[in-house]
């Protein structure tokens, strides 16, 4: 199975953070990087750890952070299937 279908399974969503952070050598401008990974909710280790690393290893500081998260698969929506009819 592959790797982010198995994280769904287990609770995993789709997070995507806007990261908004003031460039080094000109702190007046900001610039926007985009982050999206399988996160959980609500605590978001995944995004926090990259966010601890952005502040620990980068230089841009970091202006605001927005983010989403869904759920793509709900325990509700996965059902096994025993077997698949293929037409032409």
């Amino acid at each position: 199975m592959h790797n982010d279908m198995q994280k769904q399974l287990q609770g995993y969503g789709l997070t995507t953070a806007q990261i908004i952070y003031r460039l080094p050598d000109h702190p007046q401008f900001l610039q926007t990087y985009i982050w999206q990974d399988y996160d959980l909710a609500p605590n978001f280790p995944e995004m926090r750890g990259f966010l601890k690393f952005w502040q620990e290893k980068l230089d841009g500081p970091l202006h605001s952070v927005r983010y989403v998260h869904r759920r793509l698969i709900s325990a509700t929506e996965w059902r096994a299937v025993k077997g698949e009819f293929i037409l032409h």
